[in-house]
C-alpha cells in the first residue's frame, strides 16, 4: 500500500510540476496538516531519474513554504488577537499570555522562526505567534526561507539518493530529525549565551 501511494505522488508531482510542488508545499506550511516528506521526497527521486530539476524542486519547495508561513502570518495578525482576546478564555488563554507571546518574539522571534521550520510538528504553526506578535515580516520571511531551504534540501536530498525505498528513508530520515533536535539545542545555547554575554557588556 506504501509503494502504491509513494508511486501515485511520484506520479502526481511529475504531472504537476513545480507548480504542483509550490502549492503543495505552500498547503503543508499552512494550518493543513500535509507532511512536507510525501512532497519533496518523491520530487528527489524524480530529479533522480532526470525528470525534474533539483535546483527547481528547492526553490518551488522554499516558495511554496514561504506562501504557506505568511499565510499563517497574516491570519494570526489580522483575527488571531480578536478571537483569543474574544474566546481565548474558553481555553485558558488570558490577556497576559498574549503579552508573553509579543515580548517573546520580540526579543526571540528570529531564533524561533528559523528554528520552528525545521521541527516536525512546528514548523506547521511556527508562523501563527509570529503573527500574533507582529513580528518584522520582512526578518519573519527572511528565516522562514533560511529554514525552509534547509529543511527542503534534505528531504530532496533523500529522495535523490534513496529514492522509492520507503525502509531506509524512514530510518534516515529519524537520524536527521534528531541531529536536528540536537543542533537546535546548541544553536540555542549559543544564541543564549550571545545575548546574555552582549547584555553584559551593555551594563
Amino acid at each position: 500500500m506504501i509503494e502504491t501511494a509513494i508511486a501515485w505522488l511520484v506520479q502526481t508531482i511529475g504531472n504537476s510540476g513545480y507548480i504542483g510542488i509550490f502549492i503543495l508545499m505552500a498547503i503543508e506550511s499552512s494550518v493543513f496538516p500535509l507532511p512536507s516528506e510525501v512532497v519533496i521526497i518523491p520530487a528527489g527521486y524524480l530529479a533522480y531519474k532526470g525528470e525534474m530539476n533539483y535546483f527547481l524542486i528547492v526553490i518551488a519547495g522554499t516558495l511554496g513554504s514561504l506562501a504557506g508561513a505568511c499565510f499563517n502570518y497574516y491570519l494570526a495578525l489580522k483575527l488571531g488577537r480578536t478571537l483569543l482576546l474574544k474566546y481565548g478564555k474558553y481555553i485558558f488563554i488570558r490577556p497576559h499570555h498574549l503579552e508573553t507571546v509579543e515580548l517573546f518574539f520580540r526579543q526571540h522571534g528570529e531564533i524561533s522562526t528559523f528554528s520552528g521550520r525545521l521541527l516536525l510538528g512546528v514548523r506547521h504553526f511556527i508562523s501563527l505567534p509570529a503573527g500574533l506578535a507582529r513580528m518584522n515580516i520582512a526578518k519573519f520571511s527572511f528565516y522562514t526561507i533560511l529554514g525552509s531551504f534547509i529543511w527542503v534540501n534534505i528531504l530532496a536530498l533523500l529522495g535523490y539518493f534513496i529514492g522509492e525505498n520507503q525502509e531506509l528513508i524512514e530510518r534516515y530520515l529519524t537520524f536527521i530529525i534528531i541531529f536536528l533536535i540536537i543542533a537546535i539545542i546548541i544553536i540555542g545555547v549559543i544564541y543564549i549565551w550571545g545575548k546574555r554575554l552582549r547584555a553584559s557588556q551593555d551594563k
